[in-house]
């Protein structure tokens, strides 16, 4: 326990999965998904380190994207019944350390950017992926197509995200050293939809 502590403090994806295991894994998709902390949990990272470890032989494939699927599914449905009923008071508050106001601006322009879209989208998204359910929830979407979104999105995010570590870790020797770049290049990657997204806007302006 203090060792997968250690390593949460640190943000190290690889010594979260290897210390953390299938509920390490489980808590921090799910965190991510659906808890406004999540904002500052390294989810793309975290499942890619965690993908690399199955590649390595250390997890099962199929049960990790099993857990992994469920706990952002979950997640994501914490966070919209949390919009729908306690949302609309709590983005009244003043700015806080778990909550900015740009926060909501971010996920508001990618939704009007690709609407029912952005639950799928918003997962490959740091940040927009934590508040986007929480604003579809607040938007009183229709939880039945939210659900289909949810279920689509985190298939997809988590099965990329696991698929390329697992990849990797079973075909690149000592795949663990490159962790770190590739990690900071998936996060890189992951902004590019909003970047995207506010350019658009701009030019359309």
């Amino acid at each position: 326990m203090s060792q997968f502590l250690y390593a949460c403090l640190q943000f190290n994806p690889l010594a979260i999965v290897q210390a953390g295991g299938y509920l390490g894994i489980i808590a921090f998709v799910f965190a991510e998904s659906g808890l406004m902390i999540g904002i500052f949990l390294p989810g793309d990272s975290l499942l890619f380190a965690a993908g690399l470890v199955a590649g390595g032989g250390f997890l099962s494939y199929p049960l990790l994207l099993g857990a992994a699927l469920l706990a952002a599914i979950a997640g994501d449905s914490v966070g919209y019944w949390f919009g729908r009923n306690v949302g609309v008071n709590f983005f009244r508050r003043e700015e806080s350390l778990f909550f900015k106001r740009s926060y909501v601006a971010r996920t508001r322009a990618f939704y009007k950017a690709y609407g029912g879209r952005a639950v799928v989208l918003a997962r490959f998204v740091p940040v927009i992926r934590t508040v986007a359910p929480i604003m579809a929830g607040i938007g009183k979407m229709r939880y039945g197509r939210f659900l289909a979104y949810n279920a689509a999105g985190g298939l997809f995010w988590t099965a990329g995200m696991i698929s390329f570590g697992y990849f990797l870790g079973a075909t690149l020797p000592n795949s663990e050293r490159y962790v770190l770049p590739l990690s900071l290049g998936i996060i890189m990657i992951s902004f590019l939809p909003l970047a995207w997204s506010l350019v658009r806007r701009r030019a359309l302006a």
